[in-house]
């Protein structure tokens, strides 16, 4: 009786070991090495909250986030290095057709939204620009703040480096005033930053200076502006409520791109992403539901 009842005990125990088990690793599609995420800067922070919180769920997963810009994740998803590529601007034809040619079949999935908001440094008395001041900040037009109703001081403008997602939507948007044909670029004086932080850190210590970053991004240590679209409409100041209402005119969507649709490890960590759970950790890191 005695080493019947033990049989019983450890069939019993190795079927609830095995159900625990498979319940770890069915997240992680039974994967045993590391999923990869590469690319944007400004979806770093955010995409490495989303696996700390998928994690939770499915501790067998092992995940790893990095940066370096969309079009380092853009180059490491072609080459076939990253599971997914992260992505704060839409993939360019060229490097569909790059992708392609190497067997790899991009698909969009818009997981999260952003508003790009403009930083001085809180001693600066500028409250709010029009889009087309940006431009002729950024541009080069314009290089006093005392044009623009502040101190007579030189603009220092902050960009992000040109492998940045955030900097191609800023020239795009801001800039060209979303026209693809103007002929204005970057001023050659504008410092290219190589990160959000170091654009921060940057406003944060010097009152000529002006830059862009993420929503998810903004401390107290940077004043951020109210942004028209143009003269005569509304000042708007970037938040959930108005990059949802596309009342804030610098907003944008932000992007996965996978080598087709998402499978393995990588479909059921999609699908957290997408859901009430997922969401709910793009509120929490300041970033903007799609919903």
């Amino acid at each position: 009786m005695y080493n019947i009842l033990n049989r019983s005990n450890f069939r019993l125990f190795i079927l609830i070991l095995t159900i625990l088990v498979f319940s770890f690793l069915i997240g992680c599609g039974g994967a045993k090495k590391a999923m990869q995420i590469k690319g944007s800067d400004t979806m770093v922070n955010l995409g490495q909250a989303w696996t700390e919180e998928y994690m939770k769920l499915y501790p067998a997963c092992t995940i790893a986030v990095n940066g370096g810009g969309s079009g380092t994740g853009v180059a490491a998803l072609i080459s076939g290095v990253t599971d997914i590529a992260q992505c704060s601007r839409e993939m360019k034809g060229n490097e569909i057709k790059a992708a392609q040619k190497k067997g790899v079949n991009p698909l969009q999935l818009h997981v999260a939204n952003d508003g790009i908001a403009m930083v001085v440094n809180p001693k600066n008395p500028i409250n709010k620009l029009t889009i087309k001041q940006l431009s002729g900040i950024f541009s080069g037009k314009t290089t006093n703040w005392k044009s623009l109703g502040g101190p007579d001081l030189q603009i220092v403008a902050l960009s992000r480096e040109r492998n940045s997602g955030t900097h191609v939507f800023f020239l795009e948007h801001v800039v060209k005033l979303g026209n693809t044909k103007s002929p204005d670029e970057f001023a050659s004086h504008i410092l290219m930053m190589p990160s959000s932080q170091a654009i921060v850190e940057e406003i944060a210590s010097n009152p000529s200076a002006i830059g862009y970053i993420g929503l998810g991004y903004v401390t107290s240590r940077e004043k951020v502006l109210a942004i028209a679209k143009m003269d005569g409409t509304p000042y708007v100041l970037p938040s959930i409520k108005t990059v949802l209402n596309k009342t804030y005119p610098i907003a944008r969507a932000l992007y996965f791109y996978t080598d087709g649709q998402p499978t393995g490890n990588v479909k059921p960590f999609v699908d957290f992403v997408l859901s009430k759970d997922g969401q709910d950790v793009v509120k929490k890191m300041d970033f903007v539901p799609i919903k």
